[in-house]
C-alpha cells in the first residue's frame, strides 16, 4: 500500500506498508514486512527529491542467522523521482541510494537501485492500463562476513495491469520476477522468485 499526500509549499509526504508472504512450507506465512515513511519536495512539474526511512522485519528463518528466527533492518535513503505524462503513456524513473543497518552485521551497507516504469492506458477502456517495470539493485560495498557483498544484488521485473478507480485510488495487479544474488546463503547463489504482486496507490 502506497499513500502519497501533497503538503503546502511544494512539500510531499509518502508512506508505504508492504507485507510480503512466502510459501516455504505447506502453510504460507509472512516473510517480510517493510514500513517506509518519506518526505519529499516537488522541484518541477516532473521532478521531485525525497528523504526517507525504512524499517524492515525479516521473519524467514532460512534467511536469518541460526541463533535468531527474526532479524530487523533499518535504512535511510535518498531518491530522485522523475515522471512524464504523454497522451496515453506515462513513464516514471526512480533512482535511490540506501544506507542500511542490518541486525547481526557490523557496519553500514550501501546499496544503489534504479528503476523504470511505464504505463499505457487502453484507448477502449482508459481506466485500465498495461504496466511494465524493471529495477536493478547493486551493493556498493562489502560489509563484514555476514553482510552484503559488493556487486549485483537483484533485479525485479514486473508485468501487469493497472486499474484506476478515481483520482485518489488505483491499483496494480500482475507478475513479478525477482532474480536474487544470494551469495551469503548456501545453494542460493542465483535464486529466482516468482511473485503475484498487488499494489494499492492512494493519492491525497
Amino acid at each position: 500500500v502506497f499513500i502519497t499526500a501533497k503538503l503546502p509549499s511544494s512539500f510531499l509526504a509518502h508512506l508505504e506498508v508492504q507485507p510480503r508472504f512466502a510459501d516455504l512450507d505447506e502453510n504460507g506465512h509472512i516473510d517480510q514486512l517493510i514500513i517506509r515513511p518519506t518526505v519529499g519536495y516537488q522541484l518541477t512539474e516532473n521532478l521531485s527529491i525525497w528523504q526517507g526511512y525504512a524499517w524492515v522485519g525479516n521473519f524467514n528463518q532460512r534467511h536469518t542467522p541460526p541463533q535468531s528466527p527474526f532479524f530487523e533492518e533499518n535504512r535511510i535513503y535518498q531518491q530522485i523521482l522523475y515522471t512524464r505524462k504523454f497522451d496515453s503513456f506515462k513513464i516514471t524513473s526512480r533512482t535511490r541510494l540506501e544506507e542500511r543497518w542490518i541486525e547481526h552485521v557490523d557496519g553500514t551497507a550501501v546499496r544503489f537501485r534504479t528503476g523504470l516504469r511505464g504505463t499505457y492506458a487502453l484507448p477502449m477502456a482508459p481506466e485500465w492500463a498495461l504496466v511494465l517495470s524493471d529495477e536493478v539493485f547493486v551493493h556498493l560495498n562489502t560489509v563484514g562476513t555476514r553482510g552484503p557483498e559488493a556487486g549485483f544484488d537483484q533485479n525485479r521485473a514486473f508485468a501487469g495491469v493497472n486499474r484506476t478507480f478515481s483520482k485518489y485510488f488505483n491499483m496494480d495487479f500482475g507478475y513479478q520476477n525477482q532474480l536474487l544474488n544470494s551469495r551469503t546463503i548456501p545453494n542460493l547463489a542465483n535464486q529466482m522468485n516468482h511473485m503475484i504482486l498487488f499494489q494499492f496507490f492512494i493519492n491525497i
